[in-house]
């Protein structure tokens, strides 16, 4: 079952945080008034009936306290008197009935009889309601003068008090809720235009950017967003451009595929084809499966624009480019290298490492004549590639390293433009990189830098630890 937080918008979580704050609020001062105002009535009738009982004690006995008390005293309904004595005896200004029913003294008050205590203010609860007692000693005495009030017209106001509070309470946390909802609604409308016009996009796929108004948080989402949008549409672009280039490229081999085996069929229809054209039709077969093969090689090496994976190790980097050289070597070009390797230790993968070397020296042996010299040398994690070709034109080289580049001179002779592209991804992907150092007439350079080290990596951590 989904959580609650989930179920309700963003506005109905608004509304309702501010209508619990304000609730609680409101409850807290609520309380916080309905119990200084009964401490407040509390002290004003121990206060009352404190200075009436001191007054009164100083008469004496219950009998002189009646008769020299003044008129409000024994007069007044709502106080009741009693003398309490130590030994537990009782005088009441009330009938015996009446003071069984409601004793109104108990433990504290002997305490104060027998001199326990200098005075004491507490609550009685009885058959006849709650009262507020207080108790003073007699002078020359051991007894008590104990007088009590009733708390009914103190309760019947706190009662009132506390209905006010309540009814001001609820008015104001639904107060609470409506405004939280207008303010949440009037908040969250740039909000729900940002949503409405996402959903739009996504139902059109249209990535057009996003109207900005103000400077707030959403129009900072708005612009994120439209960056985001921007982003989007690059990469639809190049996947889309991807798309269009690897099918013209494949489109080329599969049609003289196509043109051979038909040409193979209806040879064979006719009574077939002589032994040397039909082998030179199946070499060319077998070279269009083949340049197949390696462009489709190409494009899933291409789609793997990902991050060096985690399962990599010490890669001798210096011995991947000697089986790079020994590869290209076996393909039985007319050419030469002269080879120069140190020692360099680079942390990777070594397969594609090697397929990254081979195709620059590919890149290389494609460009320089019959019998010309490919100088390869490698110093201090710096791999320099020389051939003895023509050189590239300077309105060629921003992108010799982009997919399915071809120059114009290039577009005769095998290949499918992504040889160098697979070289840049992989080499970056390393943490290295490659560019052309140097071109003309006379040949190019092509630099490619790779972080790493001339010793082996466990040997150099030994020696850094033991150091």
């Amino acid at each position: 079952m989904q959580p609650l937080s989930s179920r309700v918008s963003l506005a109905g979580r608004v509304t309702l945080l501010a209508t619990i704050a304000v609730g609680l609020s409101v409850a807290i001062v609520a309380l916080a008034g309905y119990l200084t105002m009964r401490h407040q009535l509390y002290a004003s009738i121990d206060e009352s009936l404190h200075d009436r009982a001191t007054y009164a004690a100083k008469s004496g006995s219950l009998k002189d306290i009646q008769s020299s008390a003044p008129a409000w005293l024994p007069g007044a309904t709502d106080v009741h008197i009693r003398q309490v004595f130590a030994n537990g005896e009782v005088h009441s200004s009330d009938s015996e009935e009446w003071t069984d029913e409601a004793p109104l003294f108990g433990d504290d008050e002997l305490a104060v009889a027998r001199g326990d205590d200098y005075w004491t203010s507490r609550t009685i609860r009885t058959s006849y309601g709650a009262f507020r007692v207080c108790a003073v000693p007699v002078p020359n005495t051991d007894s008590a003068l104990v007088l009590a009030q009733s708390l009914a017209p103190v309760e019947k106001t706190l009662d009132k008090l506390g209905l006010v509070l309540f009814f001001f309470g609820v008015l104001g946390v639904v107060a609470a809720g409506l405004a939280g909802w207008a303010v949440a609604s009037n908040g969250l409308r740039p909000v729900r235009r940002l949503t409405a016009a996402v959903e739009e996009i996504a139902r059109t796929e249209k990535l057009e950017p996003i109207t900005v108004e103000g400077n707030d948080d959403v129009a900072r989402l708005s612009l994120a967003f439209n960056q985001m949008l921007t982003s989007l549409a690059a990469s639809r672009d190049r996947q889309r451009q991807l798309v269009a280039d690897a099918g013209h490229e494949l489109r080329t081999p599969l049609t003289s595929l196509r043109t051979n085996l038909d040409l193979l069929t209806q040879a064979e229809k006719r009574g077939g084809l002589s032994e040397s054209a039909r082998t030179e039709l199946l070499d060319d077969v077998g070279f269009q499966i083949e340049e197949l093969t390696t462009l489709i090689g190409d494009l899933t090496e291409l789609a793997r624009d990902e991050p060096i994976s985690a399962a990599v190790e010490a890669v001798d980097f210096d011995e991947v480019v000697e089986r790079a050289i020994d590869r290209v070597r076996r393909r039985g070009l007319d050419l030469s290298f002269d080879v120069e390797l140190d020692q360099w230790w680079v942390v990777g993968e070594a397969a594609p490492l090697e397929r990254a070397i081979t195709n620059l020296l590919d890149n290389a042996a494609k460009w320089s004549p019959s019998g010309a010299t490919v100088t390869v040398v490698l110093k201090q994690g710096t791999l320099t590639v020389r051939d003895q070709g023509p050189g590239i034109a300077e309105v060629d080289l921003p992108q010799i390293f982009d997919r399915f580049y071809r120059s114009k001179e290039s577009r005769t002779m095998p290949g499918s433009g992504l040889g160098l592209a697979i070289v840049r991804q992989i080499i970056e992907r390393h943490g290295g990189s490659v560019w052309v150092a140097e071109t003309g007439s006379s040949g190019t350079v092509m630099t490619c830098v790779i972080p790493g080290t001339a010793v082996h990596p466990e040997a150099l951590s030994r020696s850094i630890g033991h150091a």
